[in-house]
């Protein structure tokens, strides 16, 4: 049966060693950054993506305009495949008022087919272009950038509270060499 005294490595104790404390010390700090630093980082990291991602997304907002247009070319031919709903490029024609029809080459969603009315994206040049990105979108990307900057935090804390362990053990190995060097000899001399 094993007895477990929790704490002994902050008491003083002459089994303790220097090694010990540093690496109570370690695994202490390595906590708090785990359970504070980390999520704080992946916090802060995710407000900055956001102020950039919704500023895109706004910028995309003012230089695009959405037109409702009537899809006038025709689906492209391929082979139809499971969960293929890709947007495609075809012609779309539409009335803008005082200037009269247009047509011109744009995305439109999958599915859509000759005679449908669907909604299409323009820029200030008049491309075809994707829709502006969404709140939902611009979120997802805040989201995204906190957990994964949370997670890559918390890996290098991992791999460096590991690599202090390591550290800690070998000095934990030498002092007690040392040690053993010194008292050795009075446990295993011969006696006549």
């Amino acid at each position: 049966m094993r007895t477990r005294v929790r704490g002994w490595r902050w008491r003083r104790n002459p089994l303790r060693r220097r090694s010990d404390v540093v690496e109570a010390w370690t695994a202490l700090a390595v906590a708090v950054l785990m359970f504070v630093g980390a999520p704080l980082a992946g916090a802060l990291a995710g407000l900055w993506a956001h102020e950039g991602v919704a500023a895109v997304a706004a910028a995309q907002r003012a230089e695009r305009h959405r037109v409702r247009a009537e899809v006038i070319g025709e689906a492209p031919v391929r082979l139809p495949s499971v969960g293929d709903r890709q947007a495609y490029r075809t012609t779309v024609r539409w009335a803008e008022p005082g200037k009269g029809t247009r047509t011109a080459s744009a995305r439109v969603p999958a599915g859509a087919r000759q005679g449908d009315v669907v909604d299409v994206w323009f820029d200030s040049r008049g491309r075809g272009v994707a829709p502006p990105p969404d709140d939902v979108a611009v979120w997802q990307h805040t989201v995204s950038v906190g957990v994964f900057v949370a997670g890559g935090a918390a890996a290098v804390l991992l791999l460096g509270h590991g690599i202090a362990r390591h550290v800690s053990l070998r000095h934990r190995m030498d002092e007690w060499e040392r040690e053993w060097a010194r008292t050795g000899p009075d446990w295993t001399r011969r006696r006549a």
